[in-house]
């Protein structure tokens, strides 16, 4: 008889699976964690084993059950006070949302999660976030606003990527251009 596996095994298969690109099976071991962490009453380490499925969920093209997962687990975050997690869970639960043609509860969650993460300084993860609304506003049809977003992570970023650095100067000719006809 095999002994039962702890949620911090479950967790490790699960990246692991992850890493191997089996995002069904790396969702279901996040999930039996979850569920490891919740009857322990470790709500944190059960709120990131969900968002871990949550993403696992999400690459499996399963959206509606990573939508589930992520559910609630920002709010956990945030009586914590873990603003880094918060911020996310809320980019995960837009993800989701997206994934599932709800567009303006998507840009709702990404921007909720953009704002979060410039409070707790990770201008990284902000500036990912905010390449996600600005896709999500250009594919939706307001492409100043997708432009006006892509330059704002950009500019929040400290150490900036040569590619980074090139977009930056790239989006800032439209604006250029909009000065010179309103001038």
């Amino acid at each position: 008889m095999s002994e039962a596996k702890t949620p911090e095994q479950l967790a490790k298969e699960g990246k692991q699976a992850y890493q191997r690109g089996d995002y069904p099976a790396a969702a279901a071991f996040f999930e039996a964690a979850r569920q490891g962490y919740t009857a322990s009453e470790d709500r944190l380490n059960a709120a990131e084993m969900a968002n871990n499925a949550s993403v696992a969920y999400l690459q499996a093209g399963e959206a509606q059950a990573a939508l589930q997962a992520a559910e609630g687990t920002a709010a956990i975050f945030a009586q914590a006070g873990d603003l880094r997690r918060q911020g996310m869970a809320l980019g995960n639960l837009g993800s989701a949302l997206e994934a599932l043609a709800r567009p303006d509860e998507a840009l709702q969650a990404y921007q909720q999660s953009a704002e979060v993460l410039q409070q707790c300084g990770e201008d990284e993860l902000r500036a990912s976030v905010m390449q996600s609304i600005s896709g999500l506003q250009f594919r939706t049809g307001r492409q100043l606003q997708a432009l006006a977003s892509m330059q704002d992570g950009l500019e929040g970023l400290k150490r900036p990527s040569p590619k980074q650095k090139f977009l930056k100067r790239l989006l800032r000719i439209p604006f250029e251009m909009l000065n010179k006809k309103s001038s």
